[in-house]
């Protein structure tokens, strides 16, 4: 029903509760048409034989990460864009903790590739709450490529379709959150690697969220409102 707005926060809850949001492998599913189920960490073993894979970003593409440090069921995200050899934009869930819940949706954000070759087994990615780049360099597998790109239409109709059982009672109000604009990459594709670095990186993507260099947009976590109104009217 149109009229009823579908949010992804949480209703407040003890730490062992947060991870009954929406998850990173369905969203991830529904963007990309990656059949693949079970725990993230065990989507690169999975992939072997049934999905291409390899070190190259591709539009369309799930980027694959095992267990590090806090993150212990690995993570998955799909690739929205090309930005340079070292920078896409991605759309992913239950990645940053935003009012202190988790199940989020974050749409068309960083991910930059640090490691010494190139190879995307070193990545960070943007943090919303902090609004820059995440200080860590989480280690990644690489990239698992659908048999088809799944159309933008497609990949909207399965996350509506996704959350559309999704209503959480007594949600509190997310408050908008600013992010540095797509369209500008974090990174020159020139860039070399040195010890300033991720300095280089923070530096650019700092300077893009502010509004005299790139105006930043206010956005919201998805609903199925937001998803379905993307829709194409028929």
């Amino acid at each position: 029903m149109r009229g009823i707005i579908l949010s992804l926060l949480l209703v407040a809850a003890p730490a062992a509760a947060l991870n009954e949001g929406l998850q990173c492998v369905p969203y991830a599913r529904a963007l990309s048409g990656v059949t693949i189920f079970g725990d993230a960490h065990t989507w690169w073993g999975q992939a072997e034989g049934k999905y291409a894979r390899g070190n190259e970003p591709k539009v369309g593409a799930v980027l694959a990460f095992p267990p590090h440090g806090n993150m212990r069921l690995g993570h998955v995200a799909a690739v929205r864009d090309i930005v340079d050899d070292r920078t896409i934009i991605i759309s992913h869930a239950n990645w940053s903790t935003i009012g202190g819940v988790r199940g989020h949706i974050e749409e068309d954000v960083r991910a930059v590739d640090v490691s010494q070759d190139n190879d995307w087994s070193q990545v960070r990615v943007w943090y919303t709450p902090n609004e820059a780049m995440g200080g860590t360099a989480w280690p990644a597998h690489g990239f698992i490529y659908p048999k088809q790109k799944r159309g933008e239409t497609e990949a909207r109709k399965a996350v509506a379709m996704l959350l559309k059982d999704r209503v959480m009672p007594n949600v509190p109000t997310a408050a908008p959150v600013r992010m540095a604009a797509a369209s500008k990459p974090a990174v020159k594709a020139e860039f070399g690697l040195s010890g300033d670095l991720l300095k280089d990186i923070d530096r650019k993507a700092a300077n893009e969220s502010k509004p005299a260099s790139a105006p930043a947009k206010t956005v919201r976590l998805a609903s199925v409102e937001k998803l379905i109104a993307k829709l194409p009217k028929t």
